[in-house]
């Protein structure tokens, strides 16, 4: 059938704010100073109607008549020195196709077969073919999922045989047979690769490659935790496993808020009303490495699934992102082989998150970016979600023998195969070629559909036990729901976005926006009804059966029949062996400024950890469920950063949920301990400073690290001790979370780069009435400035400060958790009294950067006053977690707030915009909060060009 073209543009008059945008990119990341001119459109390809049919859709679909012009086969830009178009490759999943396609049946055109969309570029200017391809290799097109269109395609149908399943001849491999067979896609070690053969000897047949792939994924470091089960040894001393630590030092804090920990999809714990909250914490770093747009989005959908899949299901409510990336800046000679530029991958992550949040309906509202060189061959990318469910729903179900085995949500597909093994195994030079096939593309408004779907499901209680199809797809999903009972799954019935797969790639894809159920067989009409209502494709795929067995057929052919005991507890117990590094690095300390304190100050606050990251947080839709009580940003400017997110989730409510956060990879870097300890610590501030109750409040764990090699092993131990040791001090369980054990680049010469280790500590809770609230901006001219809490200003090692002069300590900031669990409480009982009208913890730029942020809120200045006995820089830039600035009311008396706690106080607000700084009785110096906000907007202000 013909292949009709429609393309669609901006009319000329109204600008091309796409071509603008990569106008931009070209000059300010590529210095390509020759282009004049890019407009750009939009091409759709239609197959099966006729052109008359296409006009049709164009005009009543396609175009705004508003703004847009559109052509039907014929070029729409015409004039331009050099058109280029890029699309998906073929078998990369567009998500606009589902909707072209049912948009069109709804308006009444018949005999559409299928439909593409892809993006026309119209250069102008004198440029060279090399500048031209420099563009497109860096800008445009990721040859993971894209290619350049050179003709136009004679179909657009993707048709093929299904792929056979074959024998793996395993058990006559020798021990460099087995390791072949395990690099690149299986990420298994030796003893692994052994203990598999050994298996399929004993039952005397050798495995299918479907079965292979489910035992490589089911044991994969992403899936099975290996690391983090295992025994250590640590400087010659047994430890029990890190995650058991965990776990125990939560069932000894026995908090009564839990509901459920580290058992389900997410952490859930009780709310009010009947109502209960839940929170996950993901990461989808090695996808976003090769494909940042698609990796990001799909890591928002993965994680809002986790919340969809827990208990009997929840709606989610709230999206936090988390990020660390080498410096926009970083140089392209020192961005290592196959690995993206990390300003590319910055803008692109975020454009992700942005897309699958504010399609899905869901506020992104908490989050942040952190920079370290050492991020520059592997980015870390968190994602979070939460949600609320009624508290009877939030316990995990168990199928029973005879329940339905069904997939909901979209069809399945060849992308992200190989996607849990691949995000446990190092990144190399070639893995944007061998691992192409590990990246998706979400589809945020088919997850929008399935959502609601769900929650009608859950409500009607249709549902037996729930999960996603996320690492692993239907092997992750179906295996461990009928892990203890059993289940027979037959692939040929699983609806394919075409033809072609072979059983195995089927039964491992992970394709998106799937959700697999467990449904009583007379519930299933019921639940198929629902689907049909609200356009989500709905099929029922297997049984549970009471066997035992994973058992799995393509038509009348068995491919996969394993013994759920072997697969789910026979991969080998591992002992691990941990040592302590040494730092090599001498002590250096900085000089004080003197007299270039502006300087130093405008520095600090345009440092990339410090700067303000608002061009991000507004293309976020952070108020789009109308439950945003405390937004992002603040204060009459609308400039303050607030520490957390309090949302209403249920409107007409006093009470509330509030959401926070803590990371610091630099402290990490030198003390695993002390920088864990902060990043709790720091979760933890955010939420009390904006009036949360520490007995409120609970943790999740996200533990990005380089490969477990001794060295980092060590440092991953006591991170977890760090964890543990906060539990039990504060009383504040963790409830679920997360580690990926991967970020280490190795390149060809052999030569290694791994990422500062990452814990991003995540904090969620309840607030009883959100009318206390408290916000970061000052409120009152002349009003009363008091820092709060204990630090050692000597403690200077991993600070920004250190970092602009240069300098190095091995002392960094820690947190003296018991003293720091009386100062929230005493903080906690201000914020209730109504002593406090302003508060701001203290974090990345220390005292500076705080008091700064909360000038700009207020649009106001403040004259501080640095006790004579205190090296200034040092009181200034300490960055020690735990600590607050607060803003008293007129009739509060500090001795009797703070009576439990240590505070001093700093100074008071005042008229003049300037930042005053006095010590002994004379002015230190004195800077202009215009300087210092303008320096703090800059950066991120460049980077996305806004």
């Amino acid at each position: 059938m013909a292949v009709q073209e429609v393309r669609v543009m901006n009319l000329p008059q109204l600008g091309d704010s796409r071509g603008k945008s990569l106008l931009y990119e070209i000059r300010t990341a590529l210095n390509i100073t020759c282009i004049n001119k890019v407009l750009t459109a939009k091409v759709y390809r239609l197959e099966g109607i006729s052109a008359e049919d296409a006009d049709f859709l164009a005009r009543e679909l396609l175009f705004e008549q508003v703004f847009q012009v559109y052509s039907v086969n014929e070029p729409i830009i015409k004039d331009s020195d050099e058109l280029v178009e890029v699309a998906y490759k073929p078998g990369v999943m567009n998500p606009e196709v589902a909707s072209i396609l049912k948009a069109a049946a709804d308006l009444g055109v018949t005999g559409l077969l299928a439909a593409d969309s892809s993006h026309e570029y119209g250069f102008y200017g004198s440029f060279s073919k090399k500048e031209l391809n420099k563009i497109l290799s860096r800008l445009l097109v990721n040859e993971t999922v894209e290619r350049v269109i050179i003709e136009k395609p004679a179909t657009l149908l993707i048709e093929g045989q299904a792929g056979s399943t074959e024998i793996v001849p395993i058990r006559f491999m020798d021990d460099e047979l087995l390791m072949k067979l395990s690099k690149d896609k299986l990420f298994l070690n030796l003893e692994e690769m052994r203990t598999i053969a050994a298996y399929f000897k004993q039952i005397g047949r050798d495995p299918t490659d479907c079965e292979i792939e489910t035992l490589a994924q089911t044991w994969s470091e992403h899936c099975g935790h290996k690391t983090f089960k295992s025994k250590l040894i640590v400087n010659g001393q047994t430890k029990q496993p890190l995650l058991k630590r965990l776990q125990e030092s939560t069932a000894n804090a026995n908090h009564p808020l839990v509901l459920s920990a580290f058992k389900d999809n997410s952490g859930v714990i009780a709310f009010y009303d009947g109502l209960a909250l839940c929170g996950k914490v993901e990461t989808h770093n090695s996808p976003s490495a090769i494909e940042p747009y698609g990796g990001a989005m799909t890591g928002s959908g993965g994680v809002f699934r986790d919340i969809m899949g827990t208990g009997k299901g929840a709606k989610v409510i709230a999206s936090t992102d988390m990020f660390c990336f080498a410096p926009p800046d970083t140089p392209q000679e020192d961005i290592p082989a196959g690995c993206l530029h990390p300003g590319y991958l910055f803008r692109r992550v975020v454009a992700g998150v942005r897309d699958y949040g504010n399609r899905m309906g869901i506020p992104t509202n908490n989050g942040s970016v952190h920079f370290h060189r050492d991020f520059r061959a592997k980015p870390t990318i968190i994602v979070g979600a939460y949600g609320i469910m009624p508290a009877g729903a939030a316990q995990k179900g168990s199928p029973l023998a005879g329940d339905i085995a069904v997939i909901l949500g979209g069809r399945t597909g060849k992308d992200g195969i190989h996607g849990a093994t691949f995000s446990s195994g190092e990144m190399t030079h070639r893995t944007m070629n061998v691992n192409s096939s590990a990246v998706q593309i979400g589809n945020a408004i088919e997850e929008k559909r399935l959502s609601d779907a769900l929650l009608i499901a859950r409500d009607e209680d249709l549902i037996r036990a729930i999960t996603d199809c996320g690492a692993g797809g239907f092997a992750s999903a179906f295996g461990e729901m009928g892990q203890d009972i059993g289940v027979e799954i037959q692939l040929d019935r699983a609806p394919l976005k075409y033809s072609g797969l072979a059983p195995w790639e089927i039964w491992l894809s992970e394709s998106q926006e799937r959700m697999a159920l467990a449904v009583p067989p007379e519930k299933l009409d019921r639940l198929l009804q629902i689907c049909r209502d609200h356009n989500v494709e709905a099929t029922a795929i297997g049984k549970f059966t009471g066997s035992g067995k994973l058992e799995v057929f393509y038509g009348d052919k068995c491919v996969c029949n394993l013994d759920m005991d072997f697969l789910h507890n026979g991969l080998p117990n591992r002992t691990m062996i941990a040592k302590r590094k040494k730092l090599n690095r001498e002590t250096k300390e900085p000089c004080c400024p003197a007299a270039n304190w502006a300087a130093v100050c405008t520095e600090m606050m345009r440092h990339l950890n410090v700067c303000s990251k608002e061009p991000i947080v507004r293309v976020y839709d952070h108020g789009v469920q109308g439950s945003n009580v405390l937004p992002p940003f603040a204060g009459v400017t609308g400039k303050a950063p607030n520490d957390a997110v309090v949302l209403a989730p249920v409107l007409g409510k006093k009470y509330g949920a509030v959401i926070a956060h803590g990371m610091n990879p630099v402290l990490n870097t030198i003390d695993p301990y002390a920088g864990s300890i902060w990043a709790a610590t720091e979760a933890v501030s955010n939420a009390v400073a904006v009036g949360a109750n520490p007995d409120d409040l609970v943790l999740i764990d996200n533990f990005i690290w380089p490969y477990p090699d001794e060295e980092s092993l060590y440092d991953l131990d006591r991170a977890v001790d760090a964890c543990t040791d906060f539990v039990q001090a504060t009383g504040m369980p963790f409830i679920s979370g997360k580690d990926s054990l991967s970020s280490t680049y190795r390149s060809a010469d052999g030569s290694v780069i791994k990422i500062p280790p990452v814990l991003c500590v995540s904090c969620f809770g309840r607030i009883n009435d959100i009318t206390t609230t408290i916000s970061s901006d000052f409120k009152n001219v002349n009003g009363r400035i008091y820092l709060v809490g204990r630090r050692d200003i000597k403690q200077m090692g991993g600070s920004t400060y250190f970092d602009i002069t240069d300098s190095f300590s091995p002392d960094v900031p820690l947190v003296d958790v018991k003293q720091f669990r009386q100062t929230i409480a005493s903080l906690h009982q201000a914020c209730t009294s109504g002593a406090v009208q302003s508060c701001h913890d203290i974090s990345e730029g220390g005292l500076l950067a705080a008091l700064a942020e909360m000038c700009f809120g207020g649009n106001m200045g403040i004259s501080i006053d640095i006790p004579g006995d205190n090296r200034a820089d040092y009181f200034l830039f300490n960055e020690t977690a735990g600590c607050f600035i607060v803003e008293l009311t007129s009739g509060a008396n500090p001795e009797e707030v703070f009576k439990e706690t240590r505070f001093l106080q700093l100074g008071h607000t005042t008229t003049q915009l300037d930042f005053t700084v006095n010590q002994d009785g004379k002015k230190l110096f004195e800077v202009n909060l215009g300087l210092l906000f303008e320096a703090w907007q800059k950066p991120m202000k460049e980077v996305f060009g806004a």
